[in-house]
């Protein structure tokens, strides 16, 4: 017969290569916290409903409150022949308490408890990711603030497209990480249901109270459905593709970093704390946080497409491939967390070069558009008026020379529609301010923008 726990109806047991293969202990022991507070609030149920003895609840209770502080201290250990956390804790109670330990396991099955489980650990944690985000949105908001009127070109296909603010530029990703925050937000409702009572998968025919053990938790709801409950991971994969989506976003940020520090653009420079230098080349300083916040992306979106692939084939309700559910959510966790918080930081402590931001903008055609708006205003078809810029541009790039430096002589040759109030048109700073269309780059807006922002920050102060 074998030894397991669950060993009843078996007559061997399985190899010891075959036990650590099926074992999960060596990650989800991460879990043991929350395994503890929901075995301690379904004994509480069992007592409350009287499925079990004030006495026998009471040593049960007991027994896992010694856990628990056992756990706080490291002086738990755990084993592989024991499978899981749910099983290890369960044999650790038993030789705390005796044979009264097997009550606890009344109404109750391991795939509620690992349900409950996981949404436990990825209720206490979003929070922490949600404050991890209003950091760096502080952080961003607080350098847009210095940098209003600060020039920049902004790109499109990495080319100078048009003159913007580096504070317009900064708040896209304010507004980025806001749409991170609030679906990390409304995650926390799908995590915040209670699975614990579904049992296996049918529910039980013990006399329970599932809104108890619910509220002992600090669950706002429970499953309506116990099939549902024991096979739902929706929570988690949100989670996944939530911290996608962020990691998206720091990637692509970091990337820009990455390339404003190179000796190419010289917009910016982190500080020596986020930098290290080359073994060989002593003039090194290289962007190494920014490109492992990149690099680490790849490892979310992998979490993503594991547990996609995972669930996309199982009917219900439990089956063993959700073993695979918890590893890719643990690691998000521990990865997402430090590099909001190391983003944050390179942010507070970067150098802006304001002068040589500026002064690419004296040097190029972004300004072009300006040019053709000036035409439109003045009766051109604007896709005459396109046609009519894009022509002088090329005129002045074999002149070697820019917009700015064109002779009035020469522009007219082109259109007599332009005057000498063009050069007023193609100033970099006028053509940032008079971008006054709600969400643009004028300086007006930027600073509206910039409320709006503080606004919505207060909450959180």
């Amino acid at each position: 017969m074998s030894d397991k726990l669950w060993g009843g109806r078996f007559e061997a047991s399985p190899d010891q290569f075959v036990d650590e293969f099926g074992a999960s202990i060596s990650f989800d022991q991460l879990l043991a916290k929350e395994d503890l507070q929901g075995s301690l609030a379904h004994v509480k149920m069992l007592k409350h409903t009287k499925i079990l003895s004030a006495n026998e609840a009471d040593q049960i209770i007991a027994g896992l409150e010694k856990l628990a502080h056992k756990l706080t201290t490291g002086e738990l250990e755990f084993s592989v022949a024991n499978e899981d956390i749910h099983m290890n804790l369960e044999a650790l109670l038993a030789q705390e308490i005796g044979p009264v330990a097997g009550k606890l396991h009344t109404a109750r099955s391991r795939n509620d408890q690992v349900a409950t489980d996981l949404h436990l650990y990825l209720k206490k944690r979003l929070p922490q990711v949600l404050e991890a985000i209003t950091g760096l949105q502080k952080a961003l908001l607080c350098q847009a603030k210095k940098h209003q009127t600060t020039l920049m070109p902004g790109f499109t296909h990495l080319q100078h497209a048009q003159p913007i603010t580096y504070a317009h530029y900064l708040m896209a990703y304010w507004q980025m990480f806001k749409r991170d925050y609030e679906r990390f937000l409304f995650n926390q409702k799908h995590t915040d249901i209670c699975p614990l009572g579904a049992a296996a998968l049918a529910g039980t025919t013990f006399p329970i109270d599932r809104k108890f053990s619910a509220d002992q938790l600090g669950f706002s709801e429970i499953y309506a459905n116990s099939l549902d409950a024991v096979s739902d991971r929706d929570f988690a994969l949100e989670f996944l593709s939530n911290s996608s989506i962020l990691m998206v976003h720091l990637s692509r940020f970091c990337e820009e970093l990455i390339l404003w520090c190179s000796y190419e653009f010289g917009y910016l420079e982190l500080s020596d704390k986020f930098a290290t230098g080359s073994s060989i080349m002593p003039q090194k300083k290289n962007p190494d946080m920014a490109e492992l916040i990149r690099g680490k992306s790849g490892r979310i979106f992998g979490d993503l497409i594991g547990l996609l692939t995972v669930l996309k084939g199982l009917p219900l309700a439990y089956n063993k491939d959700m073993q695979e559910d918890k590893e890719g959510v643990f690691d998000a966790v521990k990865t997402i967390i430090p590099c909001l918080k190391i983003c944050t930081q390179m942010v507070e402590t970067l150098s802006v070069n304001k002068e040589r931001m500026e002064q690419v903008l004296t040097t190029d055609f972004s300004n072009a558009t300006e040019l053709a708006d000036y035409l439109a205003k003045n009766g051109v078809p604007f896709r005459q008026a396109h046609a009519i810029a894009g022509k002088l541009v090329l005129h002045q790039i074999k002149q070697q020379q820019t917009l700015q430096d064109t002779d009035l002589a020469t522009f007219q040759k082109f259109s007599p529609q332009i005057k000498a109030d063009v050069y007023s048109a193609l100033d970099q700073r006028t053509a940032v301010k008079r971008r006054n269309s709600y969400g643009g780059t004028g300086f007006a807006q930027v600073e509206q923008q910039i409320e709006l922002a503080e606004q919505f920050m207060q909450k959180f102060e």
